[in-house]
């Protein structure tokens, strides 16, 4: 089962379109993760009517309108892995501990807000990823996404990917 997480799209403020193999990823993904922060409905739109399934949430910049179709935590099951998605969990320092405290029942949790990319595993097992942004990377170096594979019950091949510079 392939997987395509990402978040923080913010568009049509930081960027005025996805970029091209995002929209790619997301067709060929078997499941799509946003964490949050659309900014408008369109690119919801957009994601749902490419995506094969959406597992999706709001966050802190998105509007009623955007809140009235999401929730602000999304839990699903895939291929035997228990999977939440969130977009705020905080300071950096204490997240692990913190996130494997408030979803104790979820085996990866998939957030985003601060654009970082971030890949941890707390203890006792909870996988924290943070894709980052692929519309805006702030004080990061590259726009990023990340794909990942289940097999087996098992997270596999975690990947970042970068994307070039806009033009």
């Amino acid at each position: 089962m392939r997987l395509l997480l990402t978040s923080d799209t913010h568009l049509p403020k930081r960027a005025k379109q996805l970029p091209p193999v995002l929209l790619t990823e997301i067709a060929a993904a078997d499941v799509v993760f946003h964490a949050g922060d659309w900014v408008d409905v369109a690119t919801l739109d957009v994601f749902r009517e490419r995506a094969r399934r959406l597992v999706a949430v709001y966050g802190n910049n998105d509007g009623p309108e955007l809140r009235a179709q999401l929730d602000e935590v999304a839990r699903v099951e895939c291929g035997g892995l228990r999977f939440g998605v969130v977009h705020e969990t905080g300071p950096a320092q204490g997240r692990e501990q913190r996130c494997a405290q408030r979803f104790t029942d979820l085996d990866v949790l998939v957030f985003g807000h601060s654009h970082i990319p971030w890949d941890t595993t707390a203890r006792g097992g909870l996988r924290l990823l943070n894709p980052g942004s692929p519309t805006d990377r702030r004080r990061q170096p590259h726009c990023t996404y990340m794909t990942a594979e289940v097999s087996g019950a098992h997270l596999t091949d975690v990947r970042l990917h970068r994307l070039p510079p806009r033009t």
